[in-house]
């Protein structure tokens, strides 16, 4: 068996392009065996110990997976020089290319365990206070900017020195091409120093459209999902540059403001009577209102002494003031206010749409749904309880209105109004038979 070794070996030596071409094709298969061997076993088996672990991202992510490229790149690069015949120039292309393979995965694994930490550190119940994914990101940036010099100097078999010492010269042109990035950067900056928005703050940008959660923070951009549950890319940058609206406030301090306006017809305010004083009395939250203020009065309309006989003298409870305490009361009541936030009902300049009353108070939920849903119980009962005060609501005539209006007239007997086109014709039929 030794002895057809050596002849075969023999043979193989005397033709030494043969002999090229088989140790080319063994050095090709020991790399491929390599990379089933770590692939199929080392790396298999190291992923069902990882499986059985908490901590699996490592697979998720794949950094194993492209370190264990690393292996057939370095037989390949090693065992190249042992290949009988091979031309300087082919075993320097073989080694370079190998080279730059190697710190090309090492690049991305480094990548990737970036992305690791970023994961894990977003585990912390503080993570959302202090984002890190914009400055990983820049230390990506800046890997891959290393990687890229070291793979294209390794590739031409130069060293790295000498492409740096070049970068001195494109330093403007670098800052034109990287403008986006460093501006990115120093917003990521100052957004993180000055907390301006956190990861699920609720921002409002109208010159945007954007209306919704933020759901990222990146370097370069910010995700915000809309409540129309779209999703809108804002630059980075635009959160120091434009105006914004944050409703961290609103939701930290654990009210929702209510600031809306019934608008009252101003011929239905009037001075109550002795009766609707009475009907009112019948009201729990009015009952001490209306004896307090009456005992005021009293006291005020006594000082008068003559001039007291007459009314227009003299003070008197109104249905608008009454009502304005009741919704107050109403307010102070109710089991969805906040009771330590500002509260009140006030007034408004008149307006050609009726006297506008402000209900300004705080819910004690900041949750949608809820919040709207105290906001509508409130005005519906408001609406409700109207009439009983003597009170209208202003709108706008509509064409029932028109029709009641019209109906009432002729029911009264009063002749129907014609349009003047209408008119006009009727005048010109009577003309032209008094003609004929």
């Amino acid at each position: 068996m030794q002895d057809e070794l050596n002849v075969w070996l023999a043979w193989l030596n005397e033709h030494a392009e043969l002999q090229t071409l088989v140790s080319s094709a063994a050095l090709i298969f020991a790399a491929w065996l390599a990379n089933w061997v770590v692939k199929r076993i080392l790396v298999r088996g190291l992923y069902k110990v990882l499986r059985n672990t908490r901590e699996n991202k490592l697979q998720d992510f794949g950094i194993i997976r492209r370190l264990s490229n690393i292996v057939p790149a370095l037989v390949l690069s090693i065992g190249v020089n042992a290949v009988p015949g091979l031309p300087e120039a082919a075993v320097t292309v073989v080694r370079n290319v190998c080279g730059g393979f190697i710190v090309l995965t090492i690049a991305l694994a480094m990548g990737a365990l970036l992305d690791i930490i970023n994961m894990m550190y977003q585990r912390r119940p503080d993570a959302r206070l202090h984002p890190i994914k914009g400055y990983l990101q820049v230390v990506k940036i800046v890997v891959y900017a290393i990687a890229t010099i070291l793979i294209i100097a390794t590739l031409i078999d130069r060293s790295p020195l000498i492409l740096l010492s070049g970068l001195g010269a494109m330093a403007a042109v670098l800052m034109l091409i990287f403008q986006d990035t460093l501006l990115s950067l120093v917003a990521s900056v100052q957004i993180t120093s000055n907390d301006l928005i956190r990861v699920g703050d609720w921002v409002e940008m109208p010159q945007l459209n954007v209306d919704g959660d933020v759901i990222d923070i990146a370097l370069h951009t910010v995700k915000v999902q809309n409540w129309d549950k779209t999703i809108s890319n804002i630059p980075t940058k635009r959160f120091i540059s434009d105006s914004f609206k944050n409703w961290r406030g609103m939701q930290e301090s654990g009210g929702r403001r209510i600031k809306r306006c019934l608008y009252l017809d101003q011929q239905s305010v009037h001075f109550l009577s002795s009766e609707e004083c009475e009907h009112l009395h019948r009201f729990n939250l009015l009952d001490e209102y209306l004896s307090e203020k009456r005992r005021e009065i009293d006291e005020w309309n006594a000082k008068l002494e003559e001039r007291g006989k007459e009314p227009v003298n003299t003070r008197r409870i109104t249905n608008i003031g009454s009502f304005r305490a009741y919704v107050e009361r109403y307010l102070r009541s109710h089991g969805g206010i906040h009771q330590s936030m500002t509260l009140m009902v006030r007034q408004l300049s008149p307006t050609a749409d009726g006297l506008p009353l402000e209900i300004y108070c705080f819910t004690n939920t900041v949750a949608w749904t809820q919040y709207e849903a105290i906001q509508s119980d409130i005005f519906d009962h408001l609406l409700a309880i109207l009439p009983e005060f003597g009170l209208r609501v202003f709108q706008h005539p509509s064409g029932g209105d028109m029709r009641d209006w019209r109906d009432s007239m002729n029911d009264r007997g009063a002749p129907a109004l014609h349009s003047p086109q209408r008119c006009q014709i009727e005048k010109v039929s009577t003309e032209s038979r008094t003609e004929t």
